[in-house]
Order: structure tokens, then sequence, then C-alpha cells
């Protein structure tokens, strides 16, 4: 098996790599990887690190499962949404370094982190379920409106349009955007400013922020109503 989720410890830096050689679906096995990465990386690094292969961040759930095994579907979306929330309430600073597309629940992977950077380039950014037949679970919901610009909210979230990134850090799915000679150099500037913070009380200010929302986001994934995902 493919390590899909690839980590790098540096100087206590944690580096999570999504390479699936295609378009880094959320699919049963990617996610597992990537929960196995933040195992590694939540115990022995002080700053997460998420990233993609070159030009794409992650295209969202598995299609192939979404569209074809009507079965699994709500096993694959309370997998991802847990794992989601997982990153959101990381006690760890965590950085989505996108290099690309994030789009469905990719883009809900940006909203998860704690800092966003782009890089510039002609990749997408957005909610596109109203296109693709889908209604947002509860925890995808919560995540945009915690993230997302407020005045953006009805276009990103039910218009399902997809932007560029400038415009994307505008509405909230970045943080910024960086150019593509400077993108590596910026995400490790990021992460060692990151370090500088004292831990325990980053952790403990992120978690009066975010901890009601965590434990609202993880009961709806786990309360077996059909609201979850329709297709």
């Amino acid at each position: 098996m493919s390590e899909f989720a690839k980590i790098e410890i540096e100087s206590g830096i944690a580096t999570i790599t999504l390479d699936d050689g295609k378009a880094n679906a959320l699919g049963f096995t990617m996610i597992e990887h990537i929960n196995k990465a933040l195992d590694t990386a939540e115990a022995d690094a002080d700053v997460i690190v998420l990233t993609g292969r070159p030009g794409v961040m992650t295209a969202g759930f598995d299609l192939k499962v979404m569209r074809n095994e009507p079965d699994r579907v709500m096993d694959l979306v309370t997998q991802g949404g847990d794992m989601l929330v997982r990153i959101f309430g990381s006690d760890k600073p965590v950085i989505v370094a996108s290099p690309g597309h994030g789009i469905a629940a990719g883009a809900l992977l940006m909203l998860s982190g704690d800092y966003r950077i782009g890089v510039a380039g002609d990749f997408k950014y957005g909610l596109n379920e109203s296109a693709i037949g889908m209604v947002l679970p509860p925890f995808g919901m919560d995540l945009a409106r915690f993230k997302l610009n407020q005045k953006y909210l009805d276009i990103a979230v039910v218009g399902a349009d997809l932007f560029g990134p400038e415009p994307a850090s505008e509405i909230g799915f970045l943080d910024e955007v960086a150019a593509p000679d400077d993108f590596s150099a910026r995400v490790r500037e990021k992460a060692e400013y990151f370090k500088t913070l004292d831990g325990q009380a980053y952790a403990g200010n992120k978690r009066e922020i975010r901890q009601s929302l965590v434990k609202k986001m993880t009961a709806e994934l786990h309360a077996n109503n059909d609201r979850a995902v329709v297709l």
C-alpha cells in the first residue's frame, strides 16, 4: 500500500504531504493514512503542516464511493468529518499549505486549518456541493460559518462558485497567497513563527474558541441522522 500521507519531522515541524498520484481524493485509505500521520505529528512535533502534491491539495471525498457505493457513503463522510474536526480541534498549530486545488471536502480541509497558505496560479477553491447534487453535512456548514467571510457565505456555500487563490483569500478559504517561488519559504517562515509561541497557552486559547463547536460537530457526526449527507 502506497504512503498516501507521508510525514517528515524536522526541528519540531511535522510536514504531512498528501499524494496519491492523482487528485488526493479523501477515500478510506487516504483518511486512514492522514490520521496515522496526525498521531505521529501530535505526539512528536510542535507545529503541523498539511500540504499536497504539486497542483492539488485535494479534490474532496472519493467520488467513486459517493456516486457508486451508496451503502458506504455515510461511513466515508463520518470518517472524513471526524478527521476534519480532529484537525480543527488539534492542540497543535495546523498550517494548511495548499499547492493547488481545494474543492468540496478539499475546501473543508482548508477551513479546518489554523492558518491557510495558497500558491498563486490557475487553481480553484470552493464548496461546489450545489452543483454536484449534495447538501453540505452539518460539520461542513459549521466550518464554513466559522471561517468564511459572512459577506460571501451565501455565494460560497449555496452558489457553488469556485474561486481563484486571491478571491479565495478574501472569502476566507485562504489566509494568504504566496508566489510560487516564495511558497515553501513562506510556509516554513509561518511554521517557525508558530514555534515561538507558548504551546500550552496556544492550545488553551484555541480550545476556548473552538471547543464548543468541536463538541457540536462531533455529536452531530455520530447522531445517525439523515442530515449528515444528502445526495
